[in-house]
């Protein structure tokens, strides 16, 4: 375990190569999210070597190379309503992205938010 509810497998890249950073930032946030709906978030996808963020049609600059964001599921609460509580959770930090299947979540220092 590498936070409360959190191991490090799951923030893996997805394609094997190990890479498999973590921001700090990126974890308090998640805890925060998960004490907050009081169920397991799942993870589809959070660090990815730039290999494999080149690979799925991903920026060079996306926070999943830096280790600084996770895309994520809550289930039981639409990501309408997680995008929400991580708007409030950092209302002058950090991205959302509001997906119809999922959220994005990262701990960059500017702020952004928006919809897929």
């Amino acid at each position: 375990m590498i936070a409360d509810y959190f191991k490090r497998r799951e923030f893996a890249c997805k394609c094997g190569c190990g890479f498999d950073v973590v921001d700090f930032d990126l974890m308090k946030t998640l805890n925060d999210v998960r004490r907050h709906f009081a169920t397991p978030v799942y993870i589809n996808s959070a660090a990815r070597c730039l290999e494999h963020n080149t690979s799925i049609g991903s920026k060079p600059t996306s926070q999943h190379v830096l280790g600084k964001a996770a895309d994520i599921v809550v289930p039981g609460h639409p990501p309408r309503e997680v995008a929400a509580y991580l708007r409030e959770l950092m209302p002058d930090r950090g991205g959302v992205g509001e997906y119809d299947t999922f959220t994005h979540c990262d701990v960059r220092d500017g702020v952004a938010r928006w919809r897929g």
